[in-house]
């Protein structure tokens, strides 16, 4: 048996609140194969169209100073999309006739206010808009636009990285008494530390770079990054196009340094990996599809780095 974190990624939700509760139901099955053949696992999520989805709903005013706080929408985004996959989670248990319990910690992960992300706001969240639409929105203080990938504009926000899980120790009791626990959604609620305690900020981590923390603090076997497609590849969409099995730790690094991997795309889940990896002694990260999941800790498939090598 391996304890893995299994780091979702959107395809897996569903765009809106009535396609995830159907999206749901299939990735809820794919996570319980994964249990059934005696694993344990820990679930976390992205959360970008939700959070975004969420923010322009509670956000529908003239008035900035009256948008919703950002880390309260990933809160909110963290407890709606854990209720669907542990509603959906729990159905498949019953149908199995397996005694599992499932259930969701919204949590806060602690950056540092001196991050540099802070001044070089990156992360997409959100409506697109033309670029009239997003200097105008720029110009009334509504935040940062950039564009995205040649399909509009969209707010940015700062993406800093995570330095420790608030509630790790309750994820950790909540493991050890074999709940199936779903956690970090969207890469936690960004927080900085004051004198007064833990202060959220506007802000999104990259929730495979939260994963790769969470597998590491919870000594995880494996860290499994799912995401569109099978494996990772380099010379993406060319001729030569090839796909990635195994690779080592030096490999890994040498395709990063070369930009083999897209930066809002495969480099984030290829750096996640290397940070479990490079801090966990022979434990292993992959990166595959939700389909391909159990064939990936099988050793059938996916793209996998181990720790050590």
């Amino acid at each position: 048996m391996s304890r893995i974190v299994v780091a979702l990624g959107g395809n897996a939700l569903g765009s809106n609140a009535r396609e995830q509760l159907a999206t749901v139901k299939k990735t809820a099955r794919r996570l319980v194969d994964l249990v059934a053949m005696g694993h344990e696992i820990i679930i976390s999520h992205g959360n970008g169209p939700q959070v975004g989805m969420i923010y322009k709903a509670m956000s529908n005013t003239s008035n900035p100073d009256d948008a919703f706080p950002f880390a309260e929408c990933g809160a909110m985004s963290q407890g709606y999309i854990g209720y669907h996959l542990q509603q959906a989670m729990q159905a498949e248990f019953e149908k199995r006739k397996m005694r599992r319990k499932v259930a969701t910690i919204v949590s806060q992960v602690e950056v540092d206010k001196k991050d540099p992300a802070f001044s070089n706001p990156t992360k997409p969240i959100g409506t697109f808009y033309t670029k009239k639409e997003a200097l105008a929105l720029a110009r009334s203080g509504a935040g940062t636009y950039k564009e995205d990938a040649g399909r509009g504009y969209r707010r940015v926000v700062p993406s800093p990285k995570p330095i420790k899980i608030c509630e790790l120790s309750t994820i950790e009791k909540m493991v050890e008494e074999k709940n199936i626990v779903i956690t970090c959604g969207g890469g936690g609620i960004p927080v900085i530390k004051t004198k007064h305690g833990y202060q959220g900020v506007d802000a999104v981590i990259d929730k495979d770079r939260t994963s790769a923390l969470l597998a590491r603090e919870l000594n995880a076997d494996i860290l499994l990054i799912l995401t569109t497609v099978e494996k990772a590849s380099i010379n993406y969409n060319k001729p030569n196009e090839e796909k990635l099995g195994n690779i080592s730790i030096s490999q890994a690094k040498m395709y990063i340094e070369n930009k083999e991997f897209a930066e809002g795309s495969m480099l984030p889940k290829i750096e996640a990996c290397l940070y479990f990896v490079e801090h966990s002694k022979g434990k292993k990260a992959i990166i595959t599809s939700l389909a391909k999941a159990k064939f990936a800790i099988e050793g059938k498939t996916g793209t996998a780095i181990e720790g050590g090598k």
